[in-house]
């Protein structure tokens, strides 16, 4: 089936023609509906739908629009999708636990919220990963999803549906998390964008699981979409303190549009030092950068002491932030043998939790058995911090994603700390944005992070507007766009 062109908008230019009456809020929502249930039997990106109800808010938002079109929120009668994990009154939050299947959110979330008024429509909730902390979006409660590009590969996690819906082109954004990557790796290996706001920026209050008051500035909501021209719009509605969050705090977000890209220098690290990256995804950031450069940008590639040690920097901040057994509490067993049982059950198919879920359990404390070393580790991530800082300047970083393309199902295991590439980002706290870069010959999505200092999210995000005028940006899945 031919893409429906409404597929192919930002939400910005949706709602620009709603509100003009070019469109309605209904053909809108019902044109992501059809998507959705021609693409979804095949991924199970939405776990669960609430078209009924979206076709009545797009109905109501179709007679706001004729009552008075003059007062109405940016994103009026577009729809979305949330992911699980996030606080959605009525709706399921279990992040993929079994134990919570019944569990239902009394309100919503601050985010969800202000989507919501907003103007936004959600037609469903998507999968994660269990427990929202590994990288591929499977669980025993919902099942796995499946790449929209390959069926045989992973989406990413831990917001995995949400990057599989809106790479098929079935939303035009949604709303994730990131404490690794788990916004950034599902928009690369599906096609889109994703943003890991500054620490601090928005609120994590209302997930289920989140991070403690010492890890919250490690963790990051932000949307995922796929036009960047909606990154920093949805960036402005998201962010701010909601008086819950401490660790929330009010700071001023720039203009992308004010951004000289010409003028900024441009930190180009093809590698952390220890993992060898595809040659594809090398290809395509070495594109990124001469394009860069033919634009005035002035190229640097030193890389700065500690990259090559991300995952232990990175498990000595977050697990010391963290404190000890919060996953295995979470799981309902705070023992090594009640772990070790659980594995026994894995094996003959009888566990609750999936194979990551229980090895993280196994091995959250181990920063605590060697404190030496993850007070070293905690010293080496400050000063490589503050060595990125100052190499990015007023700049930006361009860094790898992962080091391959999207990987079959299973394999992340195999070896299982290629996510540093991401997760590294979380810890230092610094802004992030995944750029879609076209398709490998083999079909896969391309892309790169585009990284800035601290606060400077607005300087990533006028990057991935001028990566999109440049190389195309979000490209649909050619299995579902034949005539």
């Amino acid at each position: 089936m031919a893409l429906d062109p409404l597929l192919a908008l930002s939400a910005v230019e949706l709602a620009r023609r709603i509100r003009d009456g070019e469109t309605s809020s209904r053909q809108v929502v019902e044109a992501h509906i059809q998507r959705l249930l021609e693409v979804n039997p095949d991924l199970n990106a939405v776990v669960v739908e609430r078209l009924d109800a979206a076709r009545g808010e797009a109905d109501a938002a179709d007679r706001a629009v004729a009552e008075d079109p003059r007062f109405l929120p940016p994103l009026h009668g577009v729809p979305c999708t949330i992911k699980e994990s996030f606080a959605f009154k009525g709706m399921p939050n279990s992040a993929g636990l079994v134990s919570r299947k019944a569990h239902r959110a009394a309100e919503h979330a601050p985010t969800v919220a202000r989507l919501l008024d907003a103007g936004a429509i959600p037609l469903g909730v998507t999968n994660t990963s269990e427990l929202c902390m590994w990288m591929e979006s499977n669980n025993r409660l919902y099942g796995r999803t499946n790449n929209p590009y390959d069926h045989d590969r992973i989406v990413g996690g831990s917001s995995g549906g949400e990057g599989a819906i809106i790479g098929a082109g079935a939303s035009p954004f949604g709303l994730g998390s990131d404490v690794g990557g788990s916004i950034r790796m599902p928009a690369f290996f599906n096609g889109v964008f994703g943003h890991k706001a500054t620490g601090g920026l928005v609120p994590t209050t209302g997930q289920f699981p989140t991070a403690g008051p010492d890890a919250a500035t490690f963790l990051a909501s932000g949307p995922l979409c796929r036009r960047a021209e909606d990154l920093m719009p949805l960036l402005e509605i998201l962010a701010g303190p909601d008086g819950q969050d401490r660790a929330c705090r009010p700071m001023p977000l720039g203009h992308p549009e004010r951004v000289k890209i010409g003028r900024l220098p441009v930190l180009d690290i093809r590698s952390n030092g220890r993992t060898r990256i595809h040659p594809d995804l090398m290809g395509a950031q070495a594109r990124v950068v001469e394009h860069l450069s033919k634009l005035g940008c002035r190229i640097k590639g030193a890389r700065p002491r500690g990259l090559e040690a991300s995952f232990d920097i990175w498990a000595a901040m977050f697990g010391a932030a963290e404190g000890r057994d919060k996953f295995r509490h979470l799981l309902d067993d705070r023992s090594i043998p009640g772990v070790m049982g659980q594995l026994a059950l894995w094996l003959v198919g009888r566990s609750p939790h999936t194979l990551p879920a229980l090895i993280l359990a196994l091995f959250e404390n181990i920063g605590f058995w060697m404190p030496r070393r993850t007070a070293r580790m905690i010293e080496l991530g400050r000063a490589l911090r503050a060595e990125l800082m100052a190499a990015i300047g007023d700049g930006v970083m361009i860094y790898p994603s992962f080091p391959a393309p999207a990987p079959r199902h299973g394999m992340p295991l195999f070896p299982p700390l290629q996510w540093v590439y991401t997760a590294i980002l979380n810890v230092l706290e610094l802004p992030a944005t995944q750029v879609p870069l076209g398709l490998s010959a083999d079909g896969l999505p391309l892309g790169v992070q585009v990284v800035a200092g601290p606060g400077r999210d607005h300087v990533c995000i006028a990057v991935a507007m001028e990566l999109e005028r440049a190389f195309g940006g979000w490209v649909p899945p050619p299995r579902w766009e034949t005539a």
